[in-house]
């Protein structure tokens, strides 16, 4: 008995290059199911807990039962637990596990048919982990490959050196066509260690794969002369690089372009002809902005850096059309690149929307301050667009409109007086989140309260909306609410 066993870890140990350790641990798992099988199926006995311990130069073998002993309200399952009470304290505590050799099943037919199961099995982790270890640090770098086969949802790209990769439909350039025995370039973006589904995950269509590439054809992107900062791609269509040069010297885009557009040609023909607009980055988010927006003209940006938005200004209507480009391309690809939400418009829009909300501050304060008109103009005029801000700021900001102490201290207790009572009003209109709502996966309970403070509090309320209505919320964003929108959906098809 013990001969075979040792016959089978040296064969399967030869011919799979699977260590000796793991095979034993594969047989010894095999000889715990075949033994359950054997003395405990079908019976109340079948949840014990067994172990196998083979010895490792002899092939020998000795099963053990095993209970765990617990605290007499957990005593649940008798077949593999041990109330502490039936138990001698002295010799054992909870958590203590007592075993008991039991009667061994032979190494027969059953087990060896078990064995080979969990040999497979193991000889299949083993080999998917050798794989990921030999690419995890690849994962962002380029990787070439042979189309070997397509599938239902995409293709299965050969590495070489017994890897295989996946690449998903959605992740390649529209309208690619690939065929068997093409070589390929993509990304490396993820590698799977779980044992189920495609382990190596390339993508065509991701910003990495325009970085990855751009790194290949310029020689000063891979020495650090010229760093990348940022892409964002329409796979395909169009694409905007920002870049920084670490030495003034160098004019960034002009290497990147290279002489007569050389070197970003050959980036664009891999791509599918994508056109790529390359952008000089600057730690100036304004700048940055209106490097983004080229080729049009900018006149002016308002930022509010804590929302990551800007109102971006244009003199003419062209210009404006410039900047948002053929269906929203250069604006969505500019936005993308930059990380602001950017609403443009034109000077006299931006002029009309001004003296309107000029207006909304002056008829709130001479309303809510009991104040003339000529004063509330004035604390306009400073910038003021909240009750708060006149109510806490120190008492000498109001110097510049020459106002007397009197009147100041007037002025912000009647502020805060207004203030206090909005909060007071808001605190009693907020709903709670529903049990679902806050319970639902992916959910925070700040998520949730925000929620409700715009009135979505169940997840019906939430499935209802679409995800520009809630995208701004604090902690969200636009792919996040995507996400939990859809989830909320699924009580619809349940």
């Amino acid at each position: 008995m013990g001969r075979e066993i040792l016959t089978v870890v040296e064969t399967v140990s030869n011919e799979k290059g699977v260590s000796r350790e793991a095979i034993f641990e594969a047989l010894e798992q095999a000889l715990v199911a075949a033994t359950k099988k054997r003395f405990y199926e079908g019976t109340h006995a079948e949840e014990a807990q067994l172990r196998v311990e083979i010895d490792r130069k002899t092939g020998d073998y000795r099963t053990f039962r095993q209970w765990t002993v617990v605290a007499d309200e957990d005593h649940e399952m008798p077949a593999c637990q041990d109330a502490i009470s039936d138990v001698d304290p002295a010799k054992w505590s909870i958590g203590d596990v007592r075993e008991l050799e039991v009667e061994s099943i032979e190494f027969g037919r059953i087990a060896a048919q078990i064995a080979k199961q969990v040999i497979v099995q193991k000889i299949r982790e083993a080999e998917r982990a050798l794989v990921a270890d030999a690419y995890e640090s690849k994962v962002g770098e380029l990787i070439y490959g042979e189309v070997k086969k397509q599938t239902k949802d995409g293709f299965i790209i050969d590495l070489g050196d017994n890897a295989e990769a996946y690449l998903a439909r959605e992740e390649m350039i529209p309208k690619e066509i690939l065929r068997p025995k093409q070589r390929v370039n993509a990304i490396l973006y993820n590698v799977n260690r779980e044992g189920r589904g495609a382990q190596l995950l390339l993508s065509r269509a991701k910003p990495e794969m325009l970085i990855a590439l751009m790194k290949k054809e310029i020689p000063e992107i891979s020495e650090e002369i010229i760093e990348i900062k940022a892409a964002a791609r329409q796979p395909g269509v169009r694409a905007k690089i920002a870049v920084k040069t670490n030495d003034h010297r160098i004019d960034p885009v002009g290497a990147c372009i290279g002489m007569r557009g050389t070197r970003i040609q050959a980036v664009q023909q891999e791509l599918n002809g994508e056109r790529i607009d390359v952008v000089v980055w600057s730690d100036d988010p304004a700048q940055y902005i209106a490097s983004a927006l080229e080729p049009a003209d900018v006149s002016g940006i308002v930022l509010d850096e804590d929302a990551r938005s800007a109102d971006i200004i244009f003199a003419t209507s062209d210009q404006l059309a410039r900047a948002i480009g053929s269906q929203g391309q250069n604006v969505r690809l500019a936005s993308d690149l930059t990380g602001y939400k950017l609403d443009m418009m034109l000077e006299e829009e931006y002029r009309a929307r001004q003296q309107n909300e000029a207006q909304q501050y002056l008829d709130m304060f001479v309303s809510r301050l009991d104040i003339e008109e000529d004063l509330a103009m004035a604390l306009v005029e400073m910038g003021f667009t909240s009750l708060e801000e006149i109510a806490y700021v120190p008492a000498e900001t109001f110097d510049e409109i020459e106002l007397d102490a009197e009147l100041v201290e007037l002025l912000q207790s009647r502020a805060k007086e207004a203030a206090l009572t909005d909060a007071l009003k808001q605190q009693e209109n907020i709903q709670e989140p529903s049990a679902d709502l806050l319970t639902m996966e992916g959910m925070t309970s700040e998520i949730a309260y925000s929620l409700a403070a715009r009135g979505i509090i169940t997840i019906d309320d939430l499935a209802d909306q679409a995800t520009d209505d809630i995208s701004d919320i604090e902690g969200l964003g636009h792919e996040k609410a995507g996400q939990l929108i859809m989830k909320a959906r699924e009580s619809w098809f349940n």
